[in-house]
C-alpha cells in the first residue's frame, strides 16, 4: 500500500465492484458512486457477478484492481480468481461476515480485509431490542386473541404475566450485536445475563451484564435472545436440555442463524404453547411449506430481515466508503478483519 504525504494519492487505485445481481443498485445511491469515483479509479456502473468465469470487460478490470469493492453474492476469492487479480491489495465488504467470499488464498496472499459489519449490526440488534420488548409485553398473544375475539375482553387478567418491568433477559453471545443490544437494554428495568465462554465475569460486568453459564441463562431468562456465531461447536448449542430448562411462557430470538438452534427440539415447545419464539432465521433457512412455524400462533416468524434492508444498506456503504478512503490514504482500516479472529465471528 503507498502512504501519501499529502492525504491525496500520487495515483488513485483501481477499483472493482464485485457483488450479486441488483445489490449494488440497492446498496450504493449516486452519491456514494461519486465518492467512489473520486477517491479511486472506477467504473462505477461496472458490476462483476462471476469472476470465475469473467467476461473480457470484467476480467481486464480484475487485472488492475487493487481494491475489490464487495458485497453479499460475491465470488468465493479462491487462488485461481485471485491469480486473475494479481495487483489486488484489499478486499473491502459493504456488508457483515467475509466467510462466504474471503479464503484462506486471499491470507495466504497478503490482502487487507475489512467488513461493514459494525453497521450491519445496529439494525440486526435494534430488530433484536424490538422482539425483546413486544415479547415482554406478550404483544403477539394479546394481537391473535383481539383479532379472533373481537370484543370487550378483561385483557387485565389474561395478560397478568406481561410487561417489562424487571424482566431478565439472557444474551447469548458477546458478538458486536449481542453487545449492542446490551447497551440499548440499558435504559430499560431488566437484568441482562450473558453467556459468552470468551469472556471473564470482569468483562461481562463491564458490558453491563451479569455473567452465567448457558444452562443457567436458560433457566432463568424470560427471554432468551441467540447471537453467537455459525461454527461447528455452536451448532445446535441451544438444544434439548437448554430448551427443557426455559421457564414456561418463556420467549426464544434467534436473529443469528438457524444452526445454533435445534428445531427438532423447539417445535414440541411450541406446537404446545410453553415457550414463545421470535425467529428471523430457521435451518433450513426457508422452512418448508409445511412446517409449523408459518402458522403457529404464538411463533413470529421473520424471512431473514433484522439484518441491514432498504435504506439500511446506504449506511453499510458509507462504512465501506470511510474504508476505502482510508486505504487511499495511506491509512490503516478502522475495522480490519483479521483470520485469527474468523473462528471467533460470524
Amino acid at each position: 500500500m503507498h502512504h501519501a504525504t499529502d492525504n491525496r494519492p500520487a495515483q488513485r487505485p483501481a477499483l472493482l465492484l464485485a457483488m450479486g445481481p441488483g445489490i449494488a443498485g440497492r446498496l450504493l445511491t449516486d452519491a456514494h458512486r461519486a465518492r467512489l469515483t473520486d477517491l479511486t479509479h472506477t467504473d462505477p456502473h461496472l458490476v462483476a457477478h462471476d469472476l470465475t468465469a469473467p467476461t473480457p470487460l470484467v476480467a481486464s478490470a480484475l487485472a488492475r484492481a487493487e481494491v475489490l469493492f464487495t458485497c453479499w453474492g460475491a465470488t468465493p476469492l479462491t487462488a485461481p480468481v485471485l491469480d486473475r487479480a494479481p495487483r489486488l491489495r484489499a478486499v473491502v465488504h459493504a456488508a457483515g461476515s467475509v466467510k462466504h467470499h474471503v479464503t484462506d488464498a486471499c491470507w495466504e496472499r497478503g490482502i487487507a480485509v475489512t467488513s461493514a459489519a459494525a453497521a450491519n449490526a445496529l439494525p440486526v440488534a435494534e430488530y433484536t431490542l424490538a422482539a425483546i420488548l413486544l415479547a415482554g409485553k406478550r404483544v403477539l398473544r394479546a394481537a391473535r386473541r383481539y383479532a379472533e375475539l373481537r370484543a370487550e375482553h378483561d385483557w387485565l387478567r389474561e395478560l397478568a404475566d406481561s410487561g417489562n418491568h424487571r424482566r431478565t433477559v439472557g444474551i447469548v453471545g458477546a458478538s458486536r450485536i449481542g453487545r449492542r443490544v446490551i447497551e440499548l437494554l440499558r435504559p430499560f428495568d431488566v437484568t441482562v445475563l450473558l453467556y459468552d465462554p470468551y469472556l471473564t465475569p470482569a468483562d461481562t460486568s463491564a458490558l453491563g451484564a451479569v455473567p452465567a453459564a448457558l444452562d443457567e441463562l436458560c433457566a432463568r431468562a424470560d427471554i432468551v435472545s441467540v447471537h453467537a456465531p455459525q461454527l461447528p461447536s455452536t451448532r445446535h448449542m441451544i438444544g434439548a436440555p437448554q430448551l427443557a430448562l426455559m421457564p414456561d411462557g418463556g420467549t426464544l430470538i434467534n436473529t443469528s442463524r438457524g444452526s445454533l438452534v435445534d428445531e427438532a427440539a423447539l417445535l414440541p415447545h411450541l406446537t404446545t404453547g410453553r415457550l414463545n419464539a421470535v425467529l428471523d432465521v430457521t435451518d433450513p433457512e426457508l422452512p418448508p411449506p409445511d412446517s409449523p412455524l408459518y402458522t403457529l400462533p404464538n411463533v413470529l416468524l421473520t424471512p431473514h430481515i433484522a439484518g441491514s434492508l432498504g435504506n439500511e444498506l446506504h449506511r453499510m456503504a458509507d462504512q465501506a466508503l470511510d474504508e476505502v478512503e482510508r486505504y487511499v490514504k495511506g491509512a490503516p482500516f478502522a475495522d480490519p478483519v483479521r483470520p485469527t479472529e474468523l473462528n471467533r465471528s460470524a
